[in-house]
Protein backbone atom coordinates (compact mmCIF):
# COMPACT_ATOMS: atom_id res chain seq x y z
CA UNK A 1 0.00 0.00 0.00
CA UNK A 2 2.73 2.46 0.94
CA UNK A 3 4.39 1.97 -2.45
CA UNK A 4 1.15 3.06 -4.11
CA UNK A 5 1.14 6.25 -2.07
CA UNK A 6 4.75 6.84 -3.09
CA UNK A 7 3.74 6.36 -6.72
CA UNK A 8 0.87 8.79 -6.33
CA UNK A 9 3.04 11.44 -4.70
CA UNK A 10 6.17 10.99 -6.78
CA UNK A 11 5.85 14.31 -8.63
CA UNK A 12 4.88 16.15 -5.45
CA UNK A 13 7.96 14.71 -3.73
CA UNK A 14 10.08 15.87 -6.67
CA UNK A 15 8.60 19.36 -6.35
CA UNK A 16 9.48 19.39 -2.66
CA UNK A 17 13.05 18.36 -3.43
CA UNK A 18 13.31 21.20 -5.92
CA UNK A 19 13.09 23.68 -3.03
CA UNK A 20 14.63 21.43 -0.37
CA UNK A 21 17.19 19.17 -2.11
CA UNK A 22 18.57 17.69 1.10
CA UNK A 23 16.48 15.90 3.69
CA UNK A 24 16.76 17.46 7.12
CA UNK A 25 16.19 16.77 10.78
CA UNK A 26 14.47 20.13 11.25
CA UNK A 27 13.35 23.09 9.16
CA UNK A 28 13.01 26.81 9.63
CA UNK A 29 9.52 28.22 9.24
CA UNK A 30 10.58 29.95 6.03
CA UNK A 31 11.78 26.64 4.59
CA UNK A 32 8.51 24.99 5.58
CA UNK A 33 6.49 27.75 3.94
CA UNK A 34 8.37 27.31 0.65
CA UNK A 35 7.85 23.53 0.73
CA UNK A 36 4.13 23.70 1.46
CA UNK A 37 3.47 26.33 -1.18
CA UNK A 38 5.49 24.40 -3.77
CA UNK A 39 3.31 21.31 -3.17
CA UNK A 40 0.18 23.46 -3.65
CA UNK A 41 -1.07 23.78 -0.10
CA UNK A 42 -3.32 26.85 -0.14
CA UNK A 43 -1.61 30.00 1.16
CA UNK A 44 -4.15 30.66 3.92
CA UNK A 45 -3.74 27.12 5.25
CA UNK A 46 0.05 27.45 5.11
CA UNK A 47 -0.23 30.58 7.25
CA UNK A 48 -2.46 28.76 9.74
CA UNK A 49 -0.04 25.82 10.02
CA UNK A 50 2.96 28.08 10.53
CA UNK A 51 1.17 30.35 12.98
CA UNK A 52 0.32 27.36 15.18
CA UNK A 53 3.93 26.21 15.41
CA UNK A 54 5.40 27.90 18.47
CA UNK A 55 8.88 26.41 18.27
CA UNK A 56 11.71 28.12 16.38
CA UNK A 57 12.32 25.03 14.26
CA UNK A 58 9.98 22.48 12.74
CA UNK A 59 10.65 18.80 13.32
CA UNK A 60 9.02 15.83 11.59
CA UNK A 61 6.81 15.08 14.60
CA UNK A 62 5.61 18.69 14.83
CA UNK A 63 4.72 18.90 11.13
CA UNK A 64 3.11 15.47 11.19
CA UNK A 65 0.78 16.63 13.96
CA UNK A 66 -0.18 19.81 12.08
CA UNK A 67 -0.81 18.06 8.76
CA UNK A 68 -2.92 15.36 10.39
CA UNK A 69 -4.99 18.07 12.05
CA UNK A 70 -5.97 19.42 8.62
CA UNK A 71 -7.31 15.92 7.85
CA UNK A 72 -9.23 15.62 11.13
CA UNK A 73 -12.58 15.44 9.33
CA UNK A 74 -11.45 12.55 7.13
CA UNK A 75 -13.75 10.02 8.80
CA UNK A 76 -16.43 8.06 7.01
CA UNK A 77 -18.50 5.04 7.96
CA UNK A 78 -20.43 3.20 5.27
CA UNK A 79 -24.13 3.23 6.26
CA UNK A 80 -25.97 -0.03 6.84
CA UNK A 81 -28.63 -0.28 4.13
CA UNK A 82 -30.84 -2.79 2.44
CA UNK A 83 -29.07 -3.86 -0.73
CA UNK A 84 -28.37 -2.72 -3.30
CA UNK A 85 -26.03 -0.01 -2.05
CA UNK A 86 -26.18 2.89 -4.51
CA UNK A 87 -23.27 5.20 -5.28
CA UNK A 88 -24.03 8.38 -7.25
CA UNK A 89 -20.95 9.72 -9.02
CA UNK A 90 -20.71 13.43 -9.87
CA UNK A 91 -18.01 15.74 -11.20
CA UNK A 92 -17.08 17.97 -14.12
CA UNK A 93 -15.98 16.75 -17.53
CA UNK A 94 -12.40 15.58 -17.67
CA UNK A 95 -12.04 14.73 -14.00
CA UNK A 96 -11.74 11.00 -14.71
CA UNK A 97 -15.26 10.09 -13.64
CA UNK A 98 -15.89 7.15 -15.97
CA UNK A 99 -12.50 5.54 -15.31
CA UNK A 100 -13.01 5.96 -11.57
CA UNK A 101 -16.39 4.24 -11.78
CA UNK A 102 -14.69 1.25 -13.41
CA UNK A 103 -12.02 1.22 -10.69
CA UNK A 104 -14.64 1.36 -7.96
CA UNK A 105 -16.59 -1.46 -9.60
CA UNK A 106 -13.45 -3.57 -9.80
CA UNK A 107 -12.75 -2.89 -6.12
CA UNK A 108 -16.24 -4.05 -5.21
CA UNK A 109 -15.78 -7.21 -7.28
CA UNK A 110 -12.48 -7.92 -5.54
CA UNK A 111 -14.37 -7.73 -2.24
CA UNK A 112 -16.78 -10.43 -3.46
CA UNK A 113 -19.65 -8.07 -4.25
CA UNK A 114 -21.75 -7.90 -7.40
CA UNK A 115 -21.99 -4.66 -9.35
CA UNK A 116 -24.28 -3.02 -11.90
CA UNK A 117 -23.50 0.26 -13.66
CA UNK A 118 -26.07 2.89 -14.60
CA UNK A 119 -25.14 5.12 -17.55
CA UNK A 120 -27.12 8.21 -16.52
CA UNK A 121 -24.74 10.53 -18.34
CA UNK A 122 -27.02 10.76 -21.36
CA UNK A 123 -25.76 14.21 -22.30
CA UNK A 124 -22.91 12.74 -24.40
CA UNK A 125 -23.11 9.59 -26.51
CA UNK A 126 -19.38 9.11 -25.96
CA UNK A 127 -19.93 8.85 -22.21
CA UNK A 128 -22.39 5.97 -22.67
CA UNK A 129 -20.00 4.21 -25.05
CA UNK A 130 -17.01 4.64 -22.74
CA UNK A 131 -18.83 3.28 -19.71
CA UNK A 132 -20.18 0.38 -21.78
CA UNK A 133 -16.64 -0.53 -22.86
CA UNK A 134 -15.51 -0.54 -19.24
CA UNK A 135 -18.49 -2.70 -18.24
CA UNK A 136 -17.47 -5.28 -20.84
CA UNK A 137 -13.82 -5.10 -19.81
CA UNK A 138 -14.45 -5.71 -16.11
CA UNK A 139 -17.41 -8.00 -16.77
CA UNK A 140 -20.29 -6.23 -15.04
CA UNK A 141 -23.82 -5.54 -16.32
CA UNK A 142 -24.84 -2.04 -17.38
CA UNK A 143 -28.16 -0.29 -17.84
CA UNK A 144 -28.03 2.40 -20.51
CA UNK A 145 -30.13 4.26 -23.04
CA UNK A 146 -29.67 6.59 -25.97
CA UNK A 147 -28.16 10.05 -25.90
CA UNK A 148 -30.71 12.61 -24.76
CA UNK A 149 -32.79 10.11 -22.80
CA UNK A 150 -33.97 11.13 -19.33
CA UNK A 151 -31.06 10.36 -16.94
CA UNK A 152 -33.48 9.98 -14.04
CA UNK A 153 -35.25 7.17 -15.90
CA UNK A 154 -31.93 5.40 -16.47
CA UNK A 155 -31.18 5.78 -12.77
CA UNK A 156 -34.53 4.25 -11.81
CA UNK A 157 -34.14 1.38 -14.27
CA UNK A 158 -30.60 0.60 -13.08
CA UNK A 159 -31.62 0.41 -9.43
CA UNK A 160 -34.76 -1.55 -10.25
CA UNK A 161 -32.75 -4.04 -12.33
CA UNK A 162 -30.21 -4.51 -9.53
CA UNK A 163 -32.99 -5.20 -7.03
CA UNK A 164 -34.56 -7.78 -9.35
CA UNK A 165 -31.23 -9.55 -9.90
CA UNK A 166 -30.05 -9.47 -6.28
CA UNK A 167 -27.02 -7.32 -7.12
CA UNK A 168 -25.32 -5.79 -4.09
CA UNK A 169 -23.91 -2.53 -5.51
CA UNK A 170 -25.08 0.00 -8.09
CA UNK A 171 -22.86 2.79 -9.42
CA UNK A 172 -24.64 5.60 -11.26
CA UNK A 173 -22.70 7.82 -13.65
CA UNK A 174 -23.94 11.38 -14.27
CA UNK A 175 -23.16 14.03 -16.85
CA UNK A 176 -19.97 16.01 -16.30
CA UNK A 177 -21.63 19.26 -15.55
CA UNK A 178 -20.46 22.80 -14.94
CA UNK A 179 -21.88 23.95 -11.62
CA UNK A 180 -22.90 27.30 -13.16
CA UNK A 181 -25.49 25.65 -15.38
CA UNK A 182 -28.78 25.75 -13.50
CA UNK A 183 -30.57 23.26 -15.74
CA UNK A 184 -27.93 20.62 -15.09
CA UNK A 185 -28.02 21.37 -11.36
CA UNK A 186 -31.75 20.76 -11.35
CA UNK A 187 -31.24 17.56 -13.31
CA UNK A 188 -28.84 16.24 -10.70
CA UNK A 189 -31.27 17.01 -7.91
CA UNK A 190 -33.99 15.16 -9.84
CA UNK A 191 -31.75 12.11 -10.20
CA UNK A 192 -31.32 11.95 -6.42
CA UNK A 193 -35.09 12.18 -5.89
CA UNK A 194 -35.83 9.43 -8.42
CA UNK A 195 -33.13 7.20 -6.92
CA UNK A 196 -34.91 7.43 -3.58
CA UNK A 197 -38.19 6.45 -5.22
CA UNK A 198 -36.53 3.42 -6.80
CA UNK A 199 -34.94 2.34 -3.53
CA UNK A 200 -35.62 4.08 -0.23
CA UNK A 201 -32.57 6.00 0.99
CA UNK A 202 -30.75 5.89 -2.35
CA UNK A 203 -28.35 7.21 -3.34
CA UNK A 204 -26.67 6.01 -0.18
CA UNK A 205 -23.41 7.74 -1.04
CA UNK A 206 -22.78 10.73 -3.28
CA UNK A 207 -19.18 10.77 -4.45
CA UNK A 208 -17.48 13.75 -6.06
CA UNK A 209 -14.61 13.10 -8.47
CA UNK A 210 -11.95 15.82 -8.39
CA UNK A 211 -9.02 16.11 -10.79
CA UNK A 212 -5.84 16.19 -8.72
CA UNK A 213 -4.02 18.14 -11.41
CA UNK A 214 -6.31 21.11 -10.75
CA UNK A 215 -4.98 21.55 -7.24
CA UNK A 216 -6.77 24.10 -5.11
CA UNK A 217 -9.03 25.27 -7.95
CA UNK A 218 -11.03 22.09 -7.33
CA UNK A 219 -12.28 23.52 -4.02
CA UNK A 220 -14.81 25.83 -5.70
CA UNK A 221 -16.16 22.91 -7.74
CA UNK A 222 -16.57 20.81 -4.62
CA UNK A 223 -18.32 23.58 -2.71
CA UNK A 224 -20.80 24.04 -5.55
CA UNK A 225 -21.64 20.33 -5.80
CA UNK A 226 -21.92 20.07 -2.03
CA UNK A 227 -24.42 22.93 -1.97
CA UNK A 228 -26.42 21.24 -4.73
CA UNK A 229 -26.90 17.74 -3.34
CA UNK A 230 -24.63 17.26 -0.33
CA UNK A 231 -21.44 15.29 -0.98
CA UNK A 232 -20.59 12.32 1.25
CA UNK A 233 -17.06 11.67 0.03
CA UNK A 234 -14.40 12.71 -2.45
CA UNK A 235 -12.20 10.74 -4.83
CA UNK A 236 -9.13 12.57 -6.11
CA UNK A 237 -7.90 11.32 -9.49
CA UNK A 238 -4.67 11.68 -11.47
CA UNK A 239 -2.65 12.35 -8.33
CA UNK A 240 0.31 10.52 -9.86
CA UNK A 241 0.40 13.03 -12.72
CA UNK A 242 0.74 16.21 -10.68
CA UNK A 243 3.05 17.99 -8.25
CA UNK A 244 0.00 19.41 -6.47
CA UNK A 245 -0.42 16.65 -3.89
CA UNK A 246 -0.43 19.22 -1.11
CA UNK A 247 -3.81 20.44 -2.33
CA UNK A 248 -5.29 17.37 -0.64
CA UNK A 249 -4.78 19.12 2.70
CA UNK A 250 -6.43 22.29 1.44
CA UNK A 251 -9.39 20.40 -0.02
CA UNK A 252 -9.95 18.40 3.16
CA UNK A 253 -9.54 21.41 5.43
CA UNK A 254 -11.79 23.72 3.40
CA UNK A 255 -14.62 21.28 2.75
CA UNK A 256 -14.70 19.10 5.88
CA UNK A 257 -15.71 16.24 3.56
CA UNK A 258 -13.79 12.96 3.79
CA UNK A 259 -11.42 11.95 1.00
CA UNK A 260 -12.19 8.27 0.48
CA UNK A 261 -9.98 7.18 -2.41
CA UNK A 262 -7.20 8.45 -4.63
CA UNK A 263 -6.47 7.44 -8.21
CA UNK A 264 -2.83 6.77 -9.05
CA UNK A 265 -2.97 5.36 -12.57
CA UNK A 266 -5.21 4.29 -15.44
CA UNK A 267 -5.61 0.59 -14.63
CA UNK A 268 -8.71 -0.76 -12.90
CA UNK A 269 -6.69 -1.61 -9.78
CA UNK A 270 -5.15 1.88 -9.49
CA UNK A 271 -7.68 3.15 -6.97
CA UNK A 272 -6.61 3.00 -3.35
CA UNK A 273 -8.33 3.83 -0.11
CA UNK A 274 -7.08 7.09 1.30
CA UNK A 275 -5.11 6.60 4.50
CA UNK A 276 -4.23 9.95 6.05
CA UNK A 277 -1.38 8.51 8.10
CA UNK A 278 0.38 6.92 5.13
CA UNK A 279 -0.33 9.95 2.98
CA UNK A 280 1.30 12.30 5.50
CA UNK A 281 4.20 9.90 6.11
CA UNK A 282 4.94 9.72 2.39
CA UNK A 283 5.20 13.51 2.15
CA UNK A 284 7.28 13.74 5.30
CA UNK A 285 9.70 11.17 3.87
CA UNK A 286 10.43 13.64 1.07
CA UNK A 287 11.29 16.38 3.57
CA UNK A 288 12.91 14.80 6.59
CA UNK A 289 15.51 12.17 7.29
CA UNK A 290 13.55 8.96 7.85
CA UNK A 291 12.71 7.96 11.39
CA UNK A 292 14.88 4.86 11.23
CA UNK A 293 17.90 6.62 9.64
Amino acid sequence: MLSMFKKGLKKTSEAIRSVAPKKKVKLTKDELEDILLESDVEYELVEIIIREIYQDFVTRDILESKLLTTLAFNKYETPEVNEPFVDLIVGVNGAGKTTTIAKLAQMYKNEGKTVLLGAADTFRAAAIEQLTRWAVKIDVPIVSSKQGHDPSAVTYDAIDSAKAKGITNVIIDTAGRLHTQTNLSNELKKITRIADKAHSGAPHRKLLILDGTQGNSAIAQAQAFNEMIGIDGIIITKLDGTAKGGSVFSIAYALKIPILYIGVGEKAENLIKFDKFEFVDTLLDAIFIAKDD
